[in-house]
């Protein structure tokens, strides 16, 4: 593609009715490009049916694009960038479902944490098939793990110890043994308190584990946090894949980010299909060239017929502008100054096939 036919798609690019959307926004700050996001998403969990295991977590997109809703978190590599809420399946890191931050939730019901929202939304369609949700301790909850069991669901992540629903016992370091483990239940869920360190201690909920069992390792860690930390990284496996191959690039416009974050992440759950359909075992670099030369083989067929069409139109002898159609398969007697590309008779826009410039004889 020439430079200048980029840039001016660049320039150009809209992802909605430009001029609706001050009355869209006032509803959905997301307007912008709420429709394709809503489509990508619907797409995602149609495609794939996940396994047994899915993880919910926070991708930050880096981006200093001016938007409301930019997030700055300390925590991450790049600090600025747009925040989404990501649902994935553990074993091949598809991405089942995903949502932006815009900030408060006029929808959300009042006294709802924005934990429990975000983990029941992503997860409505995935509920009621006995599958378990890992999630960190900003998820984590008694009320988000009995809501889930509700509908067939279990729950398995480390709890912030400023809970309110934590008892005394769960949040004292002091006196107790290194590597030790204590183990709380209420009802069906089980809270285990680990002590990794001297003044550490870490708190795993679970609805998954009947049973809460000791290893024999030296650190006599518990089956719930090594289950834990086995579960616990889908999400950053999916941000690394991401990274390494990205078609991101600078841009002052959120949608256009936005954009390219959707490209990165429908990439990854093409290279997750392909592998699933084809057993294809293949690098997922080389993947993507194939990805990108199927996607530009319109685009070349479409300019080549565009040089043949130039071509046929040099060849005319003479200075004839135009002349009668030689095929008159749909029109009478229209006029044309092209040539089908298979039996060189000039053929007009009624009578020629609509992907190609063929006349409608050769293409029968």
């Amino acid at each position: 593609m020439p430079r200048d036919r980029f840039i001016s798609i660049m320039q150009h690019l809209r992802f909605d009715d430009r001029d609706t959307r001050a009355e869209r926004v006032k509803t959905d700050k997301f307007a912008a490009i709420s429709d394709i996001w809503t489509c990508f998403n619907e797409n995602c969990a149609k495609s794939f049916t996940p396994g047994e295991h899915m993880t919910i977590d926070e991708q930050l997109f880096p981006t200093k694009v001016c938007c409301p809703f930019t997030q700055y978190i300390a925590t991450k590599p790049d600090k600025f960038g747009i925040k989404f809420w990501m649902a994935t399946d553990l074993d091949t890191k598809y991405v089942c479902s995903a949502s932006p931050y815009l900030g408060k939730d006029p929808s959300r019901q009042k006294g709802e944490r924005l934990a429990e929202n975000v983990v029941m939304k992503l997860m409505e369609p995935f509920l009621d098939d006995g599958r378990n949700v890992t999630t960190d301790n900003f998820f984590t909850s008694l009320s988000l793990s009995h809501r889930l069991l509700q509908r067939k669901t279990t729950l398995l992540g480390t709890v912030n110890k400023v809970r309110r629903e934590l008892p005394q016992l769960a949040k004292d370091t002091a006196k107790r043994e290194v590597f030790s483990t204590s183990v709380l239940r209420s009802g069906s869920v089980s809270l285990t308190i680990y002590a990794p360190k001297k003044t550490k201690t870490v708190c795993v909920l679970s609805s998954m584990h009947q049973d809460v069992t000791i290893g024999d390792g030296r650190k006599r860690k518990p089956n719930t946090i090594t289950d834990y930390n086995h579960m616990k990284c889908g999400v950053d496996v999916l941000d690394q894949m991401t990274w390494m191959y990205s078609v991101r690039s600078a841009t002052r416009r959120w949608p256009v980010a936005v954009f390219y974050n959707m490209l990165d992440l429908a990439a990854v759950n093409a290279y997750i299909l392909y592998k699933a359909c084809t057993g294809w075992t293949g690098k997922r670099r080389l993947f993507l060239r194939l990805l990108a030369q199927q996607l530009r083989s319109r685009f070349m067929q479409h300019k080549e017929i565009l040089a043949q069409r130039q071509a046929a139109a040099a060849a005319v002898p003479g200075t004839v502008k135009t002349t009668q159609c030689q095929v008159q398969e749909s029109c009478n007697r229209n006029r044309s100054r092209f040539t089908c590309a298979t039996c060189k008779k000039f053929t007009c826009a009624k009578c020629r096939d609509d992907g190609h410039w063929v006349c409608k004889r050769c293409k029968v």
